[in-house]
């Protein structure tokens, strides 16, 4: 009887030493690139994507995509503070009373964001000034918060970092996609740069499409289109993935 109770204080004290670790034992016997891995970083792009189909981080879709770049920016800023956030939580994750754990969580989250939003303003300030407060905003995104409780607090160091990654790529490519769209047909730009031509005064003073009479929809700048792309997204996605579609009763 007193061996088990040595056996398991000895094991609540390996427990309590993976967190320093970047894989627990565990961990350790898995491949860097498993089937299990890889999962953690392809499931976010399409599966389960925390967008089309966990309907999380609407908000964003709304705000940030009529152009490219801060839609770009933004995926990455949400990219690096997922991944750090996840890895963060998880290696504290044995030392994190439960009763304040939401606190803990966010505390770590606002440090990161925090840092993120200063880089931006010390080497992109007129992206910073574009995405305002909704850099700021990455603290209460409800995949931000939601990873963190689910498979942070979960997992080891290095699984918590690939969901991370790979629920921010999920996020990151919702945006680019919707933002392409909408800057591409709302004013036929990418990035800034004309690509459908020159619009000039008149027909014969422009170029590209523009020369044939086209216009740029004015509807796709509105908030209510990134939506309407979203939902175009939804469609297309449980049109070529059937098990997305859910059952009625």
């Amino acid at each position: 009887m007193a061996n088990e109770k040595k056996m398991t204080s000895e094991e609540k004290e390996a427990k309590k030493n993976e967190m320093i670790l970047f894989m627990s034992n565990s961990e350790e016997k898995e491949h860097f690139l498993s089937k299990g891995n890889r999962k953690l970083l392809s499931d976010p792009l399409d599966d389960n994507n925390p967008i089309t189909v966990q309907v999380l981080g609407i908000c964003s879709a709304l705000a940030i995509t009529v152009q490219l770049e801060p839609a770009v920016v933004m995926a990455i800023a949400v990219v690096a503070v997922m991944a750090f956030s996840n890895m963060i939580i998880s290696m504290l994750r044995n030392m994190i009373p439960s009763r304040i754990r939401i606190i803990v969580q966010l505390v770590v989250v606002a440090s990161l964001v925090v840092l993120v939003d200063q880089i931006l303003k010390a080497y992109a300030y007129d992206v910073s000034k574009q995405l305002s407060v909704f850099i700021g905003l990455i603290i209460t995104n409800c995949i931000v918060m939601g990873r963190l409780e689910a498979f942070a607090l979960g997992n080891g160091v290095y699984k918590s970092f690939l969901d991370g990654v790979g629920n921010a790529a999920g996020y990151g490519l919702i945006l680019i996609i919707v933002a392409f769209f909408r800057e591409l047909l709302g004013s036929g730009k990418l990035f800034g740069f004309e690509v459908l031509g020159h619009k000039g005064a008149t027909l014969a003073e422009s170029s590209g499409l523009y020369a044939f009479g086209y216009e740029n929809n004015g509807l796709m700048l509105l908030s209510p289109m990134a939506l309407i792309v979203v939902g175009l997204i939804i469609w297309v996605q449980r049109a070529r993935n059937r098990k997305l579609i859910e059952e009625t009763n």
